[in-house]
């Protein structure tokens, strides 16, 4: 089996590399990312291997199929950027990597709030210039307050352990609510008007694109600290930023943002014509972000490579694709 991996970064080669070698694939590593433009770079590949940012839209499935493509192997958990009534029509299957470490991407959103809270980023700036004014610093303690979880998967419970770790009250919404657990399932309204900390552990889908906007926010408290690890397509950024402006959140952590097609996993910092919400959004001192790096750990990498190639297996002997994004 020939793989056509897109969006190819050092890291990536270092945990794929090795361990296709043993299922005794060949793999040709492509730094551009899977688009309308590159697809056909994949021919005479039997699979694609695509990550979160790329775009697998309709016309670049059937780009893919016309290259004798068989098999789209996606090594992320995201699916929203796949268009899979294209995929569905092409005969392509698509098998993504649903669990690598959720402990991982809860653990940075952990560090988010953390951060925000204490603002450690900005202590951290002050005592390199030799500067320990703490002055501004404070921040306040989480044990007592009430957290907010939207979105209890797995990363979503392991967010929920954590939190109660702090002494927090943990306080859920999710549509689709687990029952056998012992999480507080509220409203969403609930959700909004009660929690101090909101974090956010669901999919893109169309009915949860922009759930955080002005009219959500609005509901917040004055002063809650928002956590988005999720995908950045939840929250609309404007709303976001007007809010911040306006001094409505104590903090705000981002690992995602709406814009991350365009700058995310590379050094974009010598463009000059950088997207203005954006850019000032990240200029306010309240506003934590890193670049979609919560899944990044040594575990994850290890899982991801694993489950895509195992992927790949069970699709090349016929067995149950039991990572099938149906």
């Amino acid at each position: 089996m020939k793989i056509a991996f897109f969006d190819t970064k050092p890291y990536d080669k270092v945990t794929f590399a090795p361990l296709a070698e043993k299922f005794g694939y060949e793999v040709t590593f492509f730094p551009e990312r899977l688009t309308p433009q590159t697809a056909s770079k994949a021919k005479g590949f039997d699979a694609t291997c695509s990550f979160v940012n790329d775009e697998a839209t309709a016309e670049a499935v059937q780009t893919l199929k016309d290259c004798g493509v068989k098999v789209m192997l996606l090594r992320c958990a995201g699916f929203d950027s796949v268009d899979l009534n294209k995929t569905k029509e092409c005969g392509i299957p698509v098998l993504r990597v649903p669990s690598y470490s959720p402990d991982s991407v809860a653990e940075h959103a952990i560090a988010l709030l953390q951060t925000v809270n204490r603002k450690t980023h900005l202590g951290f700036n002050r005592t390199r210039q030799f500067n320990f004014n703490i002055d501004g610093l404070m921040g306040v303690a989480l044990v007592g307050k009430t957290a907010g979880v939207i979105g209890t998967g797995k990363i979503g419970k392991c967010a929920v352990n954590m939190l109660r770790g702090f002494g927090m009250k943990v306080i859920a919404y999710d549509a689709f609510p687990d029952k056998s657990s012992d999480i507080e399932y509220v409203t969403l309204d609930e959700v909004l008007t009660k929690s101090d900390v909101i974090t956010l552990h669901c999919p893109l889908f169309p009915e949860t694109k922009h759930m955080i906007n002005k009219d959500s926010i609005a509901k917040m408290k004055d002063g809650v600290i928002l956590i988005n690890s999720s995908r950045g397509g939840l929250i609309n950024t404007e709303d976001l930023l007007a809010a911040v402006k306006a001094g409505k959140f104590r903090g705000v952590g981002l690992d995602v943002c709406e814009k991350e097609h365009e700058y995310f996993f590379e050094d974009r910092s010598s463009i000059t014509d950088k997207d203005p919400v954006l850019n000032e959004l990240l200029q306010d001192d309240r506003v934590v972000m890193t670049g979609h790096q919560a899944f990044f750990t040594i575990e994850a990498m290890t899982a991801i490579a694993e489950v895509t190639l195992n992927n790949l297996k069970a699709f090349a002997e016929g067995a149950e694709l039991v990572n099938e994004v149906k």
